[in-house]
């Protein structure tokens, strides 16, 4: 079985290489939900017109949009600080890259839950059509990552708004999958996935080398859905 990278590259810096490629910093794929009830903040997604920027969405508590330039660092600390709250210590370098939205912004389309005073709840990374974030996309299919939710406001259904919001997404633009990692010790992040339809792809799980010598365990996740018509 060849193995499948679960969540964030190196930067472009560090990807000279194929071997490069292949390593990815401490904590890599590791996701954070919210544990709620499935009727809390339901969301209902109207359609867009393709735009990320033009598109949003909301409940009564909060407003899933795209993230604003003046928004990266705010959105760059929820992330850190739900990852930080719910595995521990992580490197230097992997904390960095989970701050870093306007990297990410670069190479995808980060969306974010706020509430009505603006401040962030949550966060999620989505690939642009055509554009995976990971190896393990294939064509045809939405990949996304680092999946975070404030640790101040989880139990309120948001982890599961924005997931939602990404396969609406995935289904806008045509997509017949959506696809994400996960370590196996994140039963939480699986138990959401699979009280929305995700299935194990076995196939395209294994053990990668997140750093010279040291190696982890990466499960994948799919979604399959109906592409919209265009």
């Amino acid at each position: 079985m060849s193995p499948v990278p679960l969540a964030d590259p190196p930067s472009s810096s560090e990807a000279g290489t194929d071997a490069e490629a292949r390593r990815l910093a401490p904590g890599y794929g590791r996701w954070v939900h919210s544990s709620s009830s499935p009727d809390q903040g339901a969301v209902s997604f109207p359609s867009t017109d393709g735009s990320a920027e033009a598109a949003a969405s909301g409940s009564a508590e909060w407003t899933i949009r795209p993230v604003r330039p003046d928004e990266y660092e705010r959105a760059g600390e929820v992330t850190a600080d739900a990852y930080l709250t719910s595995y521990g210590e992580l490197s230097d370098e992997y904390v960095a890259s989970l701050r870093d939205v306007a990297r990410r912004v670069h190479e995808g389309d980060v969306w974010v839950a706020v509430d009505e005073a603006g401040d962030i709840l949550g966060t999620v990374w989505v690939a642009r059509e055509g554009k995976p974030l990971a190896d393990m996309a294939q064509p045809g299919e939405t990949d996304f990552r680092q999946l975070a939710v404030a640790p101040a406001a989880r139990g309120r259904g948001i982890g599961e708004a924005l997931t939602r919001h990404v396969i609406e997404l995935a289904q806008e633009r045509g997509s017949h999958r959506v696809v994400m990692n996960s370590g196996p010790e994140m039963t939480g992040a699986h138990a959401l996935y699979a009280k929305l339809g995700f299935q194990r792809l076995s196939e395209r799980e294994g053990m990668w080398e997140v750093q010279p010598g040291r190696w982890i365990e990466l499960y994948a996740f799919g979604y399959d859905l109906a592409p919209a018509l265009r």
